[in-house]
């Protein structure tokens, strides 16, 4: 008879304690951070298309071609994994990378502005189009992924669930940084009209 009490009372005392929430919160914010990454694969998938096409169509600036190429090559080589969401510095160091090439490609963008022919190139138009759906996805992406982080975070802070987080050991999750997500946030200019 004890035992079933016990039983009884331990199942009152689970419910309501979070841990299925951790659980599907933690499955949530691993599967929006997968769509960022995959919108983030999708931009640097595109810098060697918009590149050659550059190249194809202008005697362009070399520097700024390099700075392009080399941030991409920085942003692809940082392996995100399940532990990159938990770890503060891994994260930020993602982000400084994704920004970098964020940062050249708007470069990129403002000098092509000088090349008429690229411009009236339909290639180099279709791509700017592209680059910047992209741009648009990356944003809608990364704010999902702060809103289901928020979630969780806010459930393990929260009285009684803070204790269950605490027993298990679930720490509050990083998210874009108030200075990195402004920096990453700046999509590249791609207006080529002049004004």
């Amino acid at each position: 008879m004890r035992h079933w009490l016990f039983t009884i009372m331990l199942a009152l005392a689970l419910t309501g304690c979070g841990y299925n929430d951790f659980q599907r919160l933690d499955e949530q914010s691993k599967a929006a951070w997968s769509e960022v990454l995959n919108q983030y694969q999708r931009r640097a998938d595109l810098v060697p298309n918009i590149v050659a096409t550059v190249k194809g169509e202008a005697a362009f600036e070399q520097d700024t071609l390099t700075r392009v190429v080399e941030a991409r090559a920085k942003a692809t080589a940082i392996q995100v994994t399940p532990e990159t969401l938990n770890n503060p510095e891994a994260m930020a160091k993602f982000q400084a990378a994704q920004g970098e090439l964020g940062s050249a490609l708007s470069r990129l963008m403002v000098v092509s502005e000088r090349y008429p022919d690229l411009k009236a190139n339909q290639g180099f138009r279709d791509l700017r189009v592209q680059l910047e759906g992209t741009e648009n996805r990356i944003t809608v992406a990364r704010n999902r992924y702060i809103q289901t982080v928020q979630e969780y975070n806010v459930l393990a802070r929260s009285f009684p669930t803070n204790l269950t987080a605490k027993v298990f050991g679930y720490d509050a999750k990083p998210s874009f940084a108030v200075a990195n997500e402004a920096q990453i946030s700046v999509p590249p200019v791609v207006d080529f009209e002049k004004k």
